[in-house]
């Protein structure tokens, strides 16, 4: 009866108290978050800007040879992406272990092994499916001018395939650990050999000879050599690392973890293929509307796609934590670092959200001259689309750490599963319904996004909280 008196009068200052207590776990969550997503983001930031070279000093080789690099890009990362799972597998793998027992060097080995064959593995069917890049093309319908030469580039950039994927591993790896800045400034040194390597082979330069669009692919394959050298010497000797010996014993198999990679990853690169098909399908409608739609998307799509990098960075650093906390049955710190990771990419996508619809025109003049009149309908549509993209970006930011935060559960099927419907069963027809049903074309389109986006992100957040809820164990 007296405690129950005593809890009546409770002093604010007590209850000020107890709330602190309460939320000081998730303030120290959201900094170990940040600490982690800040060096990650600034990797995936850096890889967007090797594409970007090679796209400034291509087209100054004119419109026809930006667009045939164009169809090469997008046919190399199609395939790149949809492959990749099993490699990507190897983070919230690795952070179980690590979360079961930090000083398991053997079994963090043993994955990190598997994983490098899982590279391996991926590369052959990769190959293939590039070698018939000009076959793929010609059933699309593209021009045969552009199918000419975007083949020899997609084949200049054959010979990096192996060590982007072994180089994806060793990023796993090193962001599994929670030490991502080895990675991020190899990326940054990756920038810089490209950069010199495409100057010089592009246009002849430094005693090159002169290879256009061949020559850019020959320097990303050459760059991606060089990040994967400089990250796995890092690997073998750097401190923090070298204790693992990760080649030690490295033909020796173990089938279980590479059977786990596989089973992870297939449906991770499922979940990745559906995204990407969903606004990739949308340059053919554009298409349809005309070539103004068409450069405004591109313009649009690509800011949109710049600032993902930031809560992709964040959604990494989520997979990595969950997985963790995972991996040590906490059940509490899984929730606190999901819904943290969530969250926190949410509130930074906001404020992209904020620029793009207060200073839309501004961001648009970066790609385009706005005050060209040939430009006006180019410049009010991306215009219009930036303002589109606001709304759907907390969606954008929500989906993509929901679907990490699962994974760092290893909870990757269903997931995949909700991805094509969100995408493709509610995106899709959204799409086409508005820009062509009703009428309201290119901005049709973009407000379909926000519908996929949308039904993406609720449907991996109400999984994450299915699977991780008060009353229910931990998965």
């Amino acid at each position: 009866m007296l405690r129950t008196m005593t809890n009546l009068i409770e002093p604010d200052e007590v209850k000020a108290a107890a709330l602190l207590a309460k939320l000081k776990p998730w303030a120290a969550e959201a900094r170990a978050m940040v600490r982690l997503a800040l060096p990650l983001a600034g990797a995936q930031l850096a890889m967007i800007a090797i594409f970007t070279t090679d796209v400034l000093m291509i087209g100054r080789l004119g419109a026809e040879a930006l667009a045939a690099a164009s169809l090469g890009v997008v046919a190399y990362h199609f395939v790149w992406v949809s492959l990749s799972g099993p490699v990507i597998a190897l983070a919230p793998v690795i952070a179980h272990v690590i979360g079961a027992n930090p000083h398991d060097e053997e079994n963090v080995r043993r994955a990190l092994r598997m994983g490098l064959w899982a590279a391996g593995s991926i590369t052959i069917p990769a190959l293939a499916l590039l070698l018939l890049t000009g076959s793929i093309l010609e059933l699309l319908d593209q021009p045969g001018v552009l199918i000419e030469r975007a083949v020899p580039y997609v084949l200049a950039l054959l010979p990096g395939l192996p060590f982007s994927f072994a180089f994806l591993a060793l990023r796993q790896f090193t962001t599994a650990l929670s030490r991502p800045r080895p990675a991020l400034y190899v990326m940054l040194f990756g920038i810089a050999v490209n950069a010199v390597g495409a100057y010089a082979l592009i246009f002849g330069e430094l005693g090159m000879p002169r290879l256009e669009i061949v020559g850019a692919g020959i320097a990303s394959a050459f760059a991606t050599f060089a990040q994967f050298a400089a990250l796995g010497l890092i690997v073998l000797y750097g401190r923090g690392f070298k204790r693992y010996r990760a080649l030690a014993n490295f033909f020796q198999a173990d089938w279980a973890k590479f059977k786990e990679l596989f089973h992870i990853g297939l449906p991770l690169g499922g979940t990745s293929m559906a995204e990407m098909a969903f606004f990739s399908a949308a340059v053919p409608m554009m298409g349809l509307l005309g070539i103004a739609e068409v450069a405004a998307h591109q313009i649009a799509i690509n800011i949109a796609s710049i600032s993902f990098m930031v809560p992709l960075g964040v959604s990494i650093a989520g997979t990595v934590r969950v997985g963790m906390f995972a991996g040590a049955r906490d059940a509490h710190g899984v929730r606190r670092a999901g819904w943290t990771c969530m969250g926190l990419g949410t509130f930074i996508q906001m404020s992209f959200a904020l620029l793009f619809w207060i200073f839309p025109e501004a961001i648009v003049a970066l790609y385009i001259d706005v005050n060209d009149p040939a430009n006006a309908s180019v410049v009010q549509l991306a215009t219009s689309f930036l303002r589109i993209a606001a709304i759907f970006q907390a969606f954008d930011a929500l989906q993509v750490t929901g679907v990490a935060t699962l994974r760092g559960l290893k909870d990757t099927r269903v997931p995949m599963a909700l991805a094509f419907l969100g995408y493709w069963a509610i995106g899709f027809p959204a799409c086409w319904l508005l820009g062509f049903t009703f009428g309201l074309r290119g901005e049709g389109i973009w407000f379909g996004f926000v519908f996929g986006l949308a039904a993406a992100a609720i449907a991996m957040a109400l999984r994450f909280q299915r699977k991780t809820g008060e009353r229910r164990a931990l998965p």
